[in-house]
């Protein structure tokens, strides 16, 4: 049993947006440096990778490296470490409206449930390669599920 929410399952999903929606943006973190608002742009970026095209594609080696060093860590059971490192594409420094990153995330998330399992059997990711249905749910559910406990919800 997966110990993280099943995003293409529509009661898990609506579970997953009732913690989002626990959230506003006087919300102050347990651990970590980022604002409520910053902590929604940065779960957005996962969705970005997959559903955008506005992050550049790392080269053969950098893949091949990721894939060798961080794809376990991403699409695994073992929950992230809290103030974990994060790659770059990720960090977000700048403000964000708290109301517009939430609006995008939840969107995402319902886009991602839309699309479905067939859509996501063997899908290239950004980064690691092909991903089997179970691997995409964690790379998303597991990362969300991480920092909406470090906003407690």
């Amino acid at each position: 049993m997966n110990q993280y929410a099943n995003l293409f399952d529509p009661k898990e999903l609506a579970h997953t947006f009732d913690r989002i929606n626990q959230l506003s943006n006087d919300t102050t973190p347990l651990w970590g440096k980022m604002h409520v608002a910053q902590m929604l742009a940065h779960c957005c970026v996962a969705y970005e990778l997959d559903h955008e095209n506005i992050h550049p594609r790392p080269n053969a080696f950098a893949r091949f490296m990721i894939k060798l060093f961080a794809k376990q860590q991403v699409v695994g059971p073992k929950p992230y470490p809290k103030n974990g490192r994060t790659a770059p594409v990720f960090m977000i420094s700048d403000e964000r409206d708290f109301e517009k990153e939430k609006s995008r995330l939840i969107s995402y998330l319902q886009k991602t449930y839309d699309l479905g399992t067939s859509h996501y059997d063997q899908r290239e990711s950004h980064s690691f390669g092909k991903l089997s249905v179970k691997e995409w749910n964690t790379l998303y559910s597991k990362h969300l599920d991480h920092h909406l406990r470090q906003f407690g919800v």
